[in-house]
């Protein structure tokens, strides 16, 4: 029985070393086939990590230095035959990569831009009642702000000497022309009756009526008091003087305003600039009347671009019949426009017609003047519409907004040349309209680009060391990733960027300033706190203007431009009142904005700042953003899952070393 043990145990023994080696060999030819699937026969250049495709080493035994994940080679070979800015993808890889793509083409798209203002009095209807002569106010028959009145009604009544002599002056010269009527001289009849109309003129230039003329006349006697009446219809906006007050030519006493037409000022941002032309549609909402939507057009855009808002007044005249709208109520007004070539806009109700320069209401079918102000019409297409002869000529050439990867002033698309070919482009882009975008070059009509899984070419584009989105100028020679030890937390510590610009001292305080609202609007949306999110968004985008860069130099200044217009444009959205969702999607695009900027420069902050993510942000898109405490605060869904998300990067600040001086 022993002799059969000692027999068994190494039959055993070597059949488990039989299997171990085998299950080795399959792994390792499952392992070779996998990577052989993905790429051709050719010579390691390089390893990296799929995740992090900057990191490059010459160590096949290596570990990513960021997320500690093995790496894969990168071959040259049959790679190197295509094209150093394309990439070819087997069909099955397409498929794991759910690439879609879409045809360029050539249609007009429409943008809906958003603005909020406030109601304002029509400037054109405000009159001011001021005493024409010299008296005393015996009586003020309204004596409070507020009252609304007709045209003719009693406002004053005035006791002025200056006004009885007058008076005096009429009666006397009625007198003489009587006496004179029967005289034999013509020149002394035409002399008196000159004199009465001169008297009377200038009683009515005192502010004396015909009717009041007459009743003087009449009565063979002067008034003690003239009453002053409403020369318009409207409300009193202002009473500047008191009874019994001396008035002296000129005095203010009342100011009264027409509120039968109102005007609408509103904020625009300079980027939507391209899409508001004078005389489109405009519609207004507002917190009194939620259900009712009110209309105008555009009449007049403010040439004079304030500094420290980065806005342009937009004027709308709006027809008020019913009193509704009082001056100084907020609205929220939209602008739905379509853009053609050159930035005209396309508006098929003006198409043909005639327009009044002043009054954009008043439009008609051919020449004629305005029914308003008596100007002459102007054709539509004089101001800046398209014409009515071949409108479809002036479509403009339009993507899908997915399709473009987009890196401050560059856009990179990928263009299917071929079926598994890609060819990545640098292409120039216009304004973005609602889901599109207008490209003024790059591109042609009915050429395929990638609008779905665009990012994992990208990806795969710099494990080749090719020009892509973050690497434009493709292969460099491999080089150990700089990094630094792993937090306690778990989360990753990375320094700004392997090279950054340090900002000048006064902009470095600038900046900082800038960073605490910004933390200040991030912990006011992850708890819910949206009724402060107005005015910390105005103290934010009044800040960002006063920034000063002029103390940075060459490529500085290039970068820092471009990060302010992405942060000017993100806060957009936080300015919409009433839709949270809208306001933690520009948190959004602001946060991206920032933490670029904190890769790109050095404030000099001596405290780490850390970057977390929510996976589940905007649909499962996920979303970042700063905090300058650790511990998750989700501003993307506020005490709803306050503690939802992750440290991604912790921001620590560069030794003086790493940083170029190029303020210098």
């Amino acid at each position: 029985m022993m002799n059969k043990i000692l027999i068994y145990i190494p039959v055993v023994l070597l059949s488990f070393l039989a299997g171990v080696l085998f299950k080795g060999q399959v792994q390792k030819s499952a392992t070779t086939e996998k990577i052989s699937d993905d790429k051709t026969e050719g010579n390691v250049s390089f390893y990296t990590c799929s995740m992090h495709p900057s990191v490059k080493l010459m160590d096949p035994k290596g570990k990513c230095p960021i997320c500690a994940m093995d790496l894969i080679p990168v071959t040259s070979g049959a790679h190197s035959a295509i094209a150093s800015n394309s990439i070819f993808l087997s069909e099955r890889a397409v498929k794991l990569a759910e690439i879609e793509t879409t045809p360029v083409e050539r249609k007009f798209v429409t943008t809906e831009i958003r603005m909020v203002g406030k109601v304002e009095y029509d400037e054109t209807r405000l009159s001011t009642i001021t005493a024409w002569v010299p008296g005393r106010l015996e009586r003020l028959y309204v004596d409070y702000t507020g009252v609304g009145v007709n045209q003719g009604d009693h406002l004053v009544d005035l006791y002025s000497p200056d006004l009885i002599s007058a008076q005096e002056e009429l009666l006397q010269a009625i007198q003489t022309a009587e006496s004179l009527k029967l005289s034999d001289s013509d020149f002394l009849r035409q002399k008196s009756l000159a004199s009465v109309e001169s008297t009377k003129e200038k009683l009515r230039l005192w502010g004396v009526s015909d009717e009041q003329i007459q009743t003087i006349a009449a009565q063979g006697r002067p008034s003690e008091r003239i009453t002053i009446n409403s020369p318009i219809s409207g409300i009193v906006v202002q009473k500047k003087a008191l009874e019994g007050m001396y008035v002296e030519t000129g005095t203010q006493v009342y100011t009264i305003a027409d509120l039968s037409k109102v005007w609408v000022k509103l904020d625009a941002y300079e980027s939507d600039l391209p899409w508001l032309h004078y005389g489109q549609d405009v519609e207004f909402r507002t917190e009194a009347y939620p259900g009712e939507i009110f209309r105008g057009q555009v009449a007049f855009i403010d040439p004079i671009l304030n500094a420290n808002t980065r806005t342009i007044k937009i004027r709308v005249n709006l027809s008020n019949p019913d009193g509704k709208l009082k001056p100084d109520m907020f609205v929220r007004a939209t602008v739905k426009s379509q853009v053609a070539r050159g930035g005209r806009v396309m508006n098929p109700n003006l198409m043909g017609k005639w327009i009044s320069p002043m009054h954009p209401e008043i439009v008609k079918d051919g020449p004629g003047s305005c029914d308003i102000c008596g100007m002459d019409l102007v054709s539509a297409e004089s101001m800046g519409y398209v014409s009515a002869e071949h409108p479809e000529d002036e479509a403009p050439l339009v993507i899908p907004a997915s399709a473009p990867l987009i890196t401050g002033k560059r856009a990179v698309v990928y263009v299917a040349t071929e079926p598994g070919h890609f060819e990545g482009r640098v292409v120039e882009l216009g304004p973005r309209a609602g889901d599109y975008y207008i490209v003024h070059n790059g591109l042609l009509e009915g050429e395929e680009v990638v609008n779905k899984g665009n990012f994992k070419i990208d990806s795969a584009v710099q494990i080749q060391a090719k020009p892509s989105m973050m690497n434009p100028h493709g292969e460099e020679t491999p080089t150990q990733h700089h990094h630094s030890s792993s937090s306690d937390d778990g989360g990753a510590h990375h320094p700004r960027h392997q090279q950054s610009f340090k900002l000048p001292a006064e902009m470095a305080s600038q900046w900082t300033v800038l960073l605490n609202l910004y933390n200040d609007i991030q912990v006011s949306l992850s708890r819910d706190q949206s009724d402060q999110i107005q005015s910390l968004v105005r103290d934010f985008d009044a800040h960002l203007a006063m920034i000063d860069s002029t103390g940075l130099k060459a490529n500085a200044k290039t970068a820092w431009d471009e990060i302010q217009v992405d942060i000017e444009r993100s806060t957009k959205s936080l300015s919409v009142l009433g839709d949270i969702l809208e306001v933690r999607k520009g948190f959004g695009v602001l946060s991206k904005a920032m933490i670029h900027a904190f890769h790109l420069f050095d404030s000099g902050m001596d405290q780490p700042l850390y970057v977390y993510h929510c996976p589940m942000a905007f649909k499962g898109e996920g979303g970042d953003w700063i905090q300058m405490k650790q511990g998750v605060e989700n501003p993307y869904f506020g005490s709803s899952m306050f503690t939802c998300g992750e440290l991604k990067e912790t921001l620590i600040p560069k030794v003086e070393s790493e940083v170029e001086h190029l303020h210098e």
